[in-house]
Parts: structure tokens; C-alpha cells; sequence
């Protein structure tokens, strides 16, 4: 496995949707915490002009791209653009990161040491020091459930599998394949985690501090849960009937 050190080329994929709150500030932020990474900014046709923010702001940054899509396809399909981009332009590295704030910049320095010794390193509010704020009660209880629920349905040792802070290695996302990926939301985050993992790679969690935006309003949706339940029930099925075959 590489060093950190050997692993030049980072890029941060941040995915846009009515971000021009925020879009300049989490920049800065990123631009200031891993000065040498690059960014792209994959914009799924944002009505409220955030697209237009993005072409501004890599005008003046050589180090920032973006990404224009045709529009809202959901958080997977816009990551999955994303790495493909990089990976084609053979980045290293390739990070997710919300545009909102709640992925605090600053521990991005953390994330990528991670990779030390990992193949994939995910940002965990729910290991030991991890934690959110400005977070309401019932959103932690929904969280934590969820992730409970992954970890025991698919037999994953990750207490933060649906956790959208994260660093794979370039060689991890060819490995496990992202062109069929079909999932959205939450869901897509433990669909990457259970490849990653079901391909022997090593996972990391390193804890976090996750905070709640500040501007805009929240891409959650009563779809996103409903599609992320469904889909870990299916492969957590899948999961014990392989287990029992391999019994028989």
C-alpha cells in the first residue's frame, strides 16, 4: 500500500444544488485546510445561479474545477461524475465533502493521513470522538438507527456508514467499480462502504465533528430514507441467504 506521501494528486468533490450561500466559503476553507488539492465543484444545474459562482471562482483558482450536469440526478450520480473525472485525470485521492459547511474543512487534513493505512477513510460521528451539533434530537436518533441498522443487517464492522466525509484511494473506487452504481442519498454511502469492504479493503474511521448548516435549507427527504432503508434490507437478505448457502 502507498505512502500518504506517495499519493500526490487529491481532488475534493463537492456537489452542488442551490448552494450560492455557501459555495465561495467552503471553497476558501478547503483552498486554506489542503492547499495543494484540487476541487470540483459538480453542479447539478443549481436555479439559483450557483453554477455561474463556480465558473467565477475557477476562473481566478487554478486549482478548481467544475463540473456542469444537464440537473438534479441525486447525490450518487453526481459523485459518481465526480470520481470519474478525476479518476480519468488520474487523481490520487478523491474526497466528498457537502457544499453546506457541515464537513468541517479542517479535519480534511485528518481524513487523507488516514489513508495511511486504509483504503478508504470515512469522517465518523458516531466512534469516539465523533459528535454533531445544532443537530435536533430526533435527526440523531434517525442517524444512529440507521447506521445501527446497516452495520447489523450487512455484518460490517462501520459505526458511520452513512457518512458523506470521506477519502478513497484512486485504486480503491477502480476496484470496486462505480459505473453501475445506482444508488442515491444516504444510500449510496453504504453501498461504496459495503463494496469497499466486501472487496477485502481496509476502512478507516476517524472521528468528527459534524455541524448542521447554517444557509440554505437541507437536501433530506422522506425518498432518500425510504430508498436507503429499502435497498439495506434487500442486500442484508442477500448477505444472510449467501451466508447460509455457503452452510449448506
Amino acid at each position: 500500500m502507498d505512502s500518504v506521501g506517495d499519493l500526490q494528486r487529491v481532488l475534493v468533490v463537492i456537489p452542488t444544488y442551490n448552494e450560492r450561500e455557501n459555495l465561495e466559503i467552503i471553497v476558501d476553507r478547503v483552498r486554506a485546510a489542503a492547499p495543494a488539492a484540487d476541487i470540483l465543484i459538480a453542479d447539478d444545474a443549481s436555479p439559483d445561479g450557483t453554477g455561474v459562482i463556480a465558473d467565477e471562482i475557477a476562473a481566478r483558482d487554478e486549482q478548481v474545477h467544475v463540473l456542469h450536469r444537464a440537473g438534479k440526478e441525486g447525490l450518487g450520480a453526481a459523485y459518481v461524475a465526480g470520481f470519474g473525472w478525476g479518476l480519468e485525470r488520474d487523481y490520487d485521492v478523491l474526497v466528498e465533502m457537502d457544499a453546506d459547511g457541515s464537513h468541517r474543512p479542517e479535519e480534511l487534513p485528518r481524513l487523507l493521513s488516514a489513508l495511511e493505512n486504509s483504503d478508504l477513510a470515512i469522517g465518523s460521528r458516531w466512534v469516539r470522538g465523533g459528535k454533531v451539533e445544532n443537530w435536533p434530537k430526533n435527526r440523531e436518533v434517525l442517524s444512529r438507527g440507521a447506521n445501527t441498522y446497516a452495520r447489523l443487517m450487512l455484518g460490517i464492522p462501520v459505526h458511520d456508514s452513512t457518512g458523506g466525509f470521506r477519502a478513497y484511494r484512486a485504486t480503491t473506487l477502480r476496484k470496486i467499480g462505480i459505473d453501475d452504481v445506482v444508488s442515491q442519498g444516504y444510500c449510496f454511502q453504504v453501498d461504496l462502504t459495503l463494496r469497499t469492504i466486501r472487496h477485502g479493503l481496509q476502512v478507516a474511521e476517524v472521528p468528527i465533528t459534524f455541524v448542521e448548516r447554517e444557509r440554505g435549507s437541507s437536501k433530506m427527504s422522506r425518498d432518500i430514507i425510504v430508498e436507503a432503508f429499502r435497498r439495506v434490507t434487500e442486500w442484508g437478505v442477500q448477505y444472510r441467504m449467501a451466508r447460509l448457502t455457503r452452510r449448506t
